[in-house]
Order: structure tokens, then sequence, then C-alpha cells
């Protein structure tokens, strides 16, 4: 059966869509993988120098983590962003006061408060943003997909990204992200096909050896009545 797309709705970070001809299995995958399994950057680790809010270090440490982080495409599993902040009150610290040393890594959204400084306060710290899936941390989550199956089998798909990227481009990189653990499934099947194969074939042949040895005797006590 041929597929049939159509959009609906684009917006900066919405998406929506209708598809006809895949199956309910394939549609849920779709959406679990462009939830949890696109790679997402998030600060991860913080070195908090110098504190003097009203507020805990774990506290403000957790919502620098949950602010969205531009993530370009291809990273490498290891890529790493390095994030400074340094605010002097009285002021409200807004996540758009972490400064990236990547100018291609980015806070997606400046204007999330973090803690408001009265004068006399300070907050001064360093973040490490790594990569990540929304399966091990909601912080590396990508967004939201949901559909709607309808009665002549049509799929409306519903996806809102966190900003991290675009709607559309999440769940591009979930589908990209599933067609890989396939592959993957697939050439480690083959390869059990074939590992069974080559066993099979060596079995084989170390019997040969034995079937042929058989005769040999035989002829060699025919040889000996013969003399006799």
């Amino acid at each position: 059966m041929s597929m049939d797309i159509k959009p609906l709705n684009e917006q900066e970070n919405r998406f929506s869509f209708a598809v006809k001809g895949v199956s309910l299995p394939v549609a849920n995958a779709v959406r679990r993988y462009s939830i949890n399994r696109v790679p997402v950057l998030a600060i991860d680790r913080i070195i908090m120098y110098e504190n003097s809010s009203s507020i805990f270090d774990e506290y403000i440490a957790h919502r620098i983590g949950m602010i969205p982080i531009r993530t370009p495409d291809g990273l490498p599993a290891s890529s790493e962003a390095s994030f400074v902040l340094d605010v002097q009150g009285p002021a409200t610290v807004c996540s758009g006061d972490l400064k990236s040393g990547d100018a291609a890594i980015e806070v997606a959204e400046p204007k999330i408060p973090i803690v408001t400084l009265i004068d006399n306060q300070s907050l001064r710290l360093e973040g490490k943003a790594v990569l990540g899936a929304g399966r091990k941390h909601a912080k590396f989550q990508a967004g939201m997909v949901a559909y709607e199956e309808k009665d002549d089998g049509t799929f409306v798909f519903k996806a809102e990204s966190f900003m991290q990227m675009g709607a559309r481009e999440m769940l591009v990189r979930g589908c990209k992200a599933l067609e890989s653990d396939l592959e993957a499934l697939s050439d480690a099947v083959a390869e059990i096909g074939g590992k069974k194969k080559k066993a099979k074939k060596k079995e084989e042949s170390a019997e040969k050896p034995a079937k042929e040895k058989k005769p040999r005797a035989k002829k060699a006590k025919k040889e000996e009545k013969t003399e006799e």
C-alpha cells in the first residue's frame, strides 16, 4: 500500500499532518521514538562558584537543567558545550544570561526566569551540556507527539517540540533513529543466520574425512588376505 501524507498545520514548534497507508504499530513507533530517542542537548553538570540568592544550589541547578538548548543535527554522541552565567543583583536571572562557548549551540528560549536577585546578591556558575535522550531524563526530551486513528485508517499526527528543534525536524530525527535501530536489528539477525550456516559447513567438513577413512581400512584388510 502506498503512503499518502498531507500537512495540516505548521508553526515554529508545532506541526500536524495526516498520513494514510501505515499500520498502528508503525505510527506508535514513530511517536515513541520522536519523544524518547531523539538526541537532545541539556545542561547536565554545574559548577557553582557563587550563589548568594535565596534559592539553594540544587534548585537552581535543576531549573537550569530543564532549559531547552538548540541542538544541531548530526552531533557526535560525545558532544559537549560549555555555558557560563555571571549576574549581579538587583536583577531577574533568565535563561538568556547563560552564555555558550559554541555559536551553533545556544539557549532556545532566552526569557525563562531562573531566580531573582536583590541588592548585593550574585550568581556565578559554569554548566556543561551533553547529549541525552528522553528515556534517560525529561530534560533530554525533544517534545510531545500524539496521533488519532480515523475510521478510514488515516492517522492524524500532532507534534509539539520543546524548542530544541522544530516539530517537523523532531519527527524526522525520530524516524531516522527508528530506521537506524531497525537496520542494526536486521544486520544482527542476518549475522546469526550466517554464523549458523558457517557452523553447519564446519560440521559437514569435519564429518567427511571420517567417512573416507573407512574404505581405506577395508582395502588394507583385503590386501593382507591375498598375501596369505
